[in-house]
């Protein structure tokens, strides 16, 4: 199987469910607490593209007050701010996301991830 990698929060529960589901499920991803090892806008780029969704936005937590604070809902944003604003402030990132190759997944739900395993 290709390496799997879980941008993690440990304190988030879908987070620890989807890595749960993960171990149970046999895989020992590597896990990366995005929190305390922001990624670089490069790197959540790389993210965005794996995982084959249409806007960045879907990506983010759009209510995080942080969100809305810096008035990134204006949809005449650059979507180079936007993985900026990511990279500067790790919590919008939405969380869980399991990378396999060259797909990637958001775990909500958790069951979200399996189809990228094999």
């Amino acid at each position: 199987m290709t390496d799997v990698t879980i941008l993690h929060n440990p304190r988030c529960s879908k987070s620890r469910q989807t890595l749960a589901l993960l171990e149970e499920k046999g895989v020992s991803p590597t896990i990366i607490e995005y929190l305390k090892t922001p990624l670089s806008a490069q790197e959540l780029k790389a993210v965005f593209k794996k995982l084959n969704i249409e806007s960045v936005r879907q990506m983010m937590r759009t209510k995080e007050q942080e969100y809305k604070e810096a008035h990134l809902a204006d949809p005449s944003i650059e979507e180079k701010r936007l993985f900026n604003a990511m990279a500067e402030t790790p919590k919008l990132i939405e969380r869980p996301i399991v990378i396999c190759g060259d797909k990637a997944r958001i775990g909500r739900p958790p069951e979200n991830v399996l189809d990228i395993l094999s």
